[in-house]
Formats: C-alpha cells, structure tokens, sequence
C-alpha cells in the first residue's frame, strides 16, 4: 500500500506541481484546498499528467471543527506537506490581521490534528523572509532570522517558532521547514503552472501576463536599492525543483534520516538575479516586446537576498538543476496554452 500524504493548498501554484512529483514518485496524495486563490480544474491536469486523480477535500484549515473532521475521515496520513497560506508581501503590509489568522491558525490546527491523531511527520512551506534583510550575503542556515519585514514574513518566523516548540515537547513529532526562496516557472507540459487570481502578487506571472497582453505594462518597483542596476535582487528557483526538493524531504522524515526532530533547510539556487536582470532574460528567450516602467518601492521589500544552499545539497541530497532562461521559457509556454497563444 503506498503511503498516504496530505497537500495543503494542493491545487495552488506549488502544491500541485509538488502533487505530481509526489505521484510520479509512488506517494498517494489528499488534497485540502479552499480555492482562495486556486481553480478546481487543476485537478484536471494534474490528473493528465500522472495518470491519477488526487483525492481533494475543499475546506478552510482555519476551522478547528472542519480540520479534525478530516483527520477522522483520513486515518492514514503518514506525512503533511502545508502549503496553504496567504503569500502576497504587499497585500499582508495593506491586511495584517487576515494573514495572522490564516496562515497561524492552520498551522495551529494541522499540529493539533497531528497530535491527536498519531500523524508524526509534517514538511512546511516556509520562505526566505524570515531573515529579513541580511547583513551578510548569502544567507546560510545559520544567519540569524530578523525582524520580518511585511506581516507575511512574520507569520512564517511565528510558524517555525511554533513547530520547534512543538517538536520539542512532543518527540514523535518530526517536521522540516523548507524556506525557499524565490518559485518560477511551469511544468513542461504547460498544465499547470502559476495562476494567481486577479492581480499577481509575484513578478513573473506579471511578466508573462504583460507579454500576452492581459496587463498594459509591467511595473518595477523601485531602482534605487543598492544594487549593481538598481533594483532588487532575488534567488529564482524553478518550482518543479523546488518541489522535488520536498520529495526528498517527505522521503527523509519517513525514512528517519534526521538529525533532529526539527531541522530547516535553504531552497533555492545560491544565484542572484536583479529584477532588471530577469525582464531582459525573459525578453532574450521568447523574444517578446515588454512594456515596463519603474515605479516606487513597494511596501516590505527587501534589497537584496540570495541562498547558499550547500548545508541543504549535502544534507538532503538535493541540488536545484534547471537553467533560468529554461525556466523563463517554462512559464511564457504555460501563460500561452492558458490563453490560448500559438
């Protein structure tokens, strides 16, 4: 019997391309989603690409009542990968408090779950905002977190602060934090890849969006950071790596290749790219004409910031492996089978 893995947020960006690695590697996958900013229909396609239809539970993880419900009906979880949380830097500066709710409280309710039920192994979307701007670059495992700078950094910092605790008084529990850096691109096939609902948050659903025309211009924020061009700079992990990369570490919890019962790794490529970098990338590979103009700096952004990634490579076993211009290329194919482009 294969062994049973909960997604939250499993149909959203990262979740379902981590769904399908975990298929094509033997795992059998539960979905839980609210569709907040998903669509159904990626069930569709995940289900095209591997041959098999994830089960999906549409629900909020915020609801202690609904949580525990699931764990009842699903008496064979071995491990949880979550996912599911609010993500936008700048909507969390402009919606504090909806954030603090969503993305603690299901946290809160999954490790409640876990205990409850005998759940002993969870891997957990964490991010590279929790140390904030770095005095020192590249940041290892080692550099100290600090103070978050938008509300969303802050409730991953709370999130692995809570787990830590957790794990500390209850020792069959295992969990891993991953804190990626920055996700793009597609999956080969072009069915599934990032589509954020309404306005995207992130920089290159807004470039692909813009080179299709559903956006008039891109707009940059900021040129002034201190910067070889100006503008920030970020690690850009292809998210079919990064999802494997949770394979891996769903494999090391089950297989009990710890070192501690809580550990936290880097994900990410250990380059940096400016904003700029990645606008002209984009237009060498697809050749498509961008409209784009600098604006101001946008509330909780930071300057700078790149992984080093070789605690993570030697630990995990892991390493990132797909070029930025494939990566680049990845995401244009995706926008266009989306929108119907040839």
């Amino acid at each position: 019997m294969s062994k049973q893995i909960l997604v939250t947020g499993g149909t959203g960006y990262i979740g379902s391309h981590t769904v399908v690695e975990l298929q094509e590697s033997g795992f059998e996958v539960v979905i839980v989603d609210n569709l907040s900013n998903s669509q159904i229909e990626v069930l569709d396609n995940i289900e095209k690409i591997t041959g098999i239809r994830p089960a999906f539970e549409k629900f909020d993880l915020s609801d202690s009542v609904l949580t525990d419900q699931f764990f009842q009906k699903y008496s064979n979880i071995e491990a949880i990968i979550h996912f599911a949380a609010f993500k936008a830097v700048g909507e969390s500066v402009q919606k504090p408090l909806e954030y603090y709710r969503n993305n603690i409280n299901s946290l809160l309710n999954l490790l409640a779950g876990m205990k409850k039920y005998g759940v002993k192994n969870m891997v957990f979307s964490s991010s590279c905002t929790v140390y904030g701007q770095p005095d020192q670059l590249p940041v290892t495992e080692a550099t100290p977190r600090k103070e978050a700078e938008s509300p969303y950094g802050n409730t991953k910092a709370i999130c692995e602060d809570i787990m830590r605790d957790f794990c500390n008084t209850n020792e069959e529990i295992n969990c891993i934090a991953l804190r990626y850096f920055n996700p793009i691109g597609a999956h080969e096939s072009a069915l599934i890849g990032e589509l954020p609902v309404g306005v995207p948050n992130n920089l290159v659903p807004f470039i692909t969006q813009t080179a299709a025309g559903l956006r008039e211009e891109l707009s940059v924020f900021g040129d002034d950071y201190d910067t070889p061009d100006g503008t920030a700079i970020r690690d850009y992990i292809n998210v079919v790596d990064l999802s494997k990369a949770h394979v891996v570490a769903i494999n090391r919890l089950i297989e009990d290749k710890k070192k501690n019962n809580y550990e936290f790794f880097n994900v990410g490529t250990g380059e940096g790219y400016s904003v700029m970098q990645l606008v002209k990338a984009f237009i060498e590979v697809t050749g498509v004409d961008l409209k784009y103009k600098v604006v101001g700096r946008r509330g909780g952004d930071i300057e700078k910031i790149w992984a080093d990634t070789s605690y993570g490579n030697s630990e995990l076993g892991w390493k990132s492996e797909k070029t930025l211009e494939e990566t680049l290329a990845s995401a244009w194919n995706w926008e266009k089978n989306v929108r119907g482009i040839k």
